[in-house]
């Protein structure tokens, strides 16, 4: 019992916290951090940061001298020379070779140090790509987030007008009834219901497809159980201001990513011609190498070495004996020669500086410099692309917060005017004192009035928030 009563309790637990995951509601914080990190173009970009990276490391390993070994071994059958001892044998033989190389680099005109540079310039600009394409997103889902904000106020608009018009129709119905009103106004008031139910039917789809458009943004699987979290917005001030799109550009120009990257990969292009003109000047390299090797054809010599003792080979004049000098005697032997022995007697060592001096490579140093020269400058106007692409994208939105806010302030004071026009229509026609096209057409105009304000609102914000972000702050509602 004790094991079922647990069982049961983790069960009510796991049932509990999934159902509270499911109302938990997205704030744009929580969506735009989200997006950030499972978002796969930013992956995409992130990976070819790194493979940027690597290319930087490469080029920095490059200065380390490069070292490489051979081992080969080889069968020789029939008359062959031995590669060991030099003359000809008629049996098979067995050789190995074993060979160390290295080479290092002393002098390249400076190539290495400016392909060096030139990968660090371009792994920076990656970073930077990284950080344009997470900008990117993060409007994108502001402006998503702020979409559905816009489509849920302009829904209750409209269920507000419908439940006007079923009031209305209620309201027409019984006065046809007793004969108060002509049954033409009741066949109008059921025309204007059913285009309010239609609008409520074009609003709610309008909401689901921005829920949607959000949904899939996030990537994630569907819109069941998904809710934004509704910002408190403050309301907008009348003395609300602006800032020029100079003094934003001048922010922004100094570290959005967009301006950073287009500013490394013009040093990168730099560099590259700094790398391409280094084939003008000679090279020189410092190469070291040992060898030595083993052959089964080849013996050990040995020498055993002995005296022939002196004897009497006469006298002098005087009678003195002479005797003969003792000469060494030499007998020699053979024996197999030990591997190891070969390996190290075989030794051979080479040391030495080579000069390469360039004199004609068919015009290939001059047109990689022509070809660096044209990238160099592709890369100031891509530069100054970036630079007025992004005062164009200031300006406009500083144009387009500047429209709405004085359409936000024109629509307020006209839905003001407006609420109180139909206020006064709904009670003359109350009395019957207008016409049921005067009252709908009062009713249809304050509507217009209303979502006109709501899109200038939302505009606003939306266009604020980019100029805010250009400044390098965060984008908050």
């Amino acid at each position: 019992m004790k094991i079922f009563n647990i069982l049961f309790i983790t069960l009510i637990l796991l049932i509990s916290n999934n159902i509270l995951q499911a109302q938990e509601k997205w704030s744009l914080e929580l969506c735009i951090n989200y997006a950030l990190e499972h978002n796969s173009q930013i992956k995409q970009q992130e990976l070819a940061a790194k493979l940027s990276k690597n290319t930087m490391t490469q080029s920095k390993i490059a200065f380390l001298p490069s070292v490489n070994g051979s081992v080969s071994q080889n069968f020789n059958f029939g008359r062959s020379i031995d590669p060991f001892t030099n003359v000809f044998v008629t049996e098979n033989v067995k050789s190995n070779d074993f060979t160390i190389y290295a080479s290092m680099p002393l002098f390249e005109g400076f190539q290495r140090i400016n392909t060096m540079e030139k990968d660090r310039f371009n792994f920076l600009a990656s970073l930077q790509d990284v950080d344009k394409m997470k900008n990117d997103i993060s409007l994108n889902i502001a402006a998503g987030f702020l979409q559905i904000l816009y489509n849920e106020e302009l829904l209750l608009i409209a269920k507000n007008q419908q439940s006007l018009s079923d009031e209305q129709v209620e309201r027409t119905k019984k006065l046809v009834d007793a004969g108060s009103l002509a049954k033409g106004n009741l066949l109008e008031m059921q025309a204007q219901e059913s285009s309010d139910e239609l609008q409520v039917v074009n609003s709610q789809n309008q909401l689901d497809i921005s829920y949607l458009t959000l949904v899939q943004m996030l990537d994630l699987d569907s819109t069941v159980d998904f809710h934004i979290e509704h910002p408190d917005l403050s309301e907008i001030s009348d003395n609300e201001k602006i800032r020029t799109s100079t003094s934003v550009y001048y922010e922004g120009v100094l570290f959005l990513p967009q301006i950073k990257s287009a500013e490394y990969r013009l040093k990168s292009s730099e560099k590259d011609l700094a790398v391409a003109r280094g084939g003008y000047f000679p090279r020189l390299n410092l190469n070291y190498s040992y060898y030595t090797g083993y052959s089964s054809n080849r013996q050990k010599t040995i020498i055993d070495v002995s005296t022939t003792p002196s004897t009497l080979i006469g006298y002098t004049a005087s009678g003195e004996a002479v005797n003969s000098i003792p000469m060494p005697s030499y007998d020699y032997s053979y024996q197999n020669y030990p591997f190891k022995d070969q390996l190290k007697d075989n030794a051979y060592r080479s040391l030495g500086l080579n000069l390469t001096i360039p004199i004609f490579n068919n015009w290939q140093v001059k047109t990689a410099v022509s070809n660096a020269k044209i990238n160099v400058l592709n890369n100031q106007y891509q530069l100054e692309t970036a630079k007025k692409t992004l005062f164009k994208e200031i300006q406009q939105a500083e144009a387009d917060a500047t429209a709405a806010l004085k359409k936000y302030f024109a629509s307020k004071k006209s839905v003001a005017a407006l609420e109180e026009s139909f206020k006064y229509s709904k009670e003359k026609f109350d009395v019957g004192m207008v016409t049921s096209v005067d009252f709908n057409t009062a009713k249809n105009n304050l509507a217009k009035a209303q979502s006109d304000l709501l899109q200038s609102k939302y505009e606003y914000i939306f266009k604020l928030n980019i100029l805010e972000f250009y400044r390098g702050n965060p984008i908050r509602l």
